[in-house]
């Protein structure tokens, strides 16, 4: 069975990656493969669980580069080095260019912490979305999984999950609801799906 090779991209503590690194140990990923993990942070937790798990990580930042253009020159050169067929972007804070997006057509995937088109876009990542959903005072938030084009988060949605907000819930908690019940969740099966119909082209 083909599997298709898996790089996933991170910012900070990974927890996206370790459900992803999860299910490919409990055999729920099993289409693809992740070979290589890549921070655009130094110093990132994600690359501890990358190495628990032995998976190779990368440290790649576009200050060091000195530019967009260098460091999507780095990044090719390592996914290409590592045979990868598929980009997860996974909790990712960096921009990809026109040219790096298009190059990967339909091969970029994205977790945003809200249901896209609510709360997405430029500026929106992390807390702050979270922070923007309770100042509306939306009744139901959730996750969504998408392919990654030239807009932030304007590319075509994979999978959505819907996730209730409570009553008393702050950004923080909000934030780990939405991990836990709908993140962790869609971004392995997304995988996989995605994993599957790279593989069987």
């Amino acid at each position: 069975m083909k599997q298709t090779k898996i790089a996933v991209l991170v910012s900070g503590g990974g927890t996206n990656l370790q459900a992803l690194l999860d299910a490919q140990a409990a055999g729920t990923l099993h289409r693809g493969r992740i070979v290589l993990v890549i921070s655009d942070r130094p110093g990132a937790f994600a690359l501890k669980r990358a190495e628990k798990s032995g998976v190779p990580g990368l440290e790649i930042s576009k200050k060091a580069c000195g530019g967009q253009a260098a460091f999507e020159q780095k990044l090719t050169e390592a996914l290409e080095d590592h045979g990868a067929d598929l980009i997860i972007l996974a909790g990712f804070l960096s921009i990809l260019s026109a040219d790096f997006t298009r190059a990967w057509d339909h091969r970029i995937l994205n977790i945003h912490p809200s249901l896209i088109p609510s709360f997405c876009g430029a500026g929106f990542y992390g807390l702050k979305v979270h922070e923007a959903a309770l100042a509306r005072g939306v009744k139901v938030t959730g996750a969504t999984v998408h392919y990654v084009n030239e807009i932030p988060d304007g590319g075509e949605i994979i999978a959505q999950k819907a996730v209730e907000i409570l009553p008393g819930d702050t950004p923080e908690i909000l934030q780990r609801r939405v991990m836990e019940q709908a993140e962790w969740i869609l971004l392995p099966q997304a995988a996989e799906t995605v994993s599957a119909l790279l593989a069987d082209r």
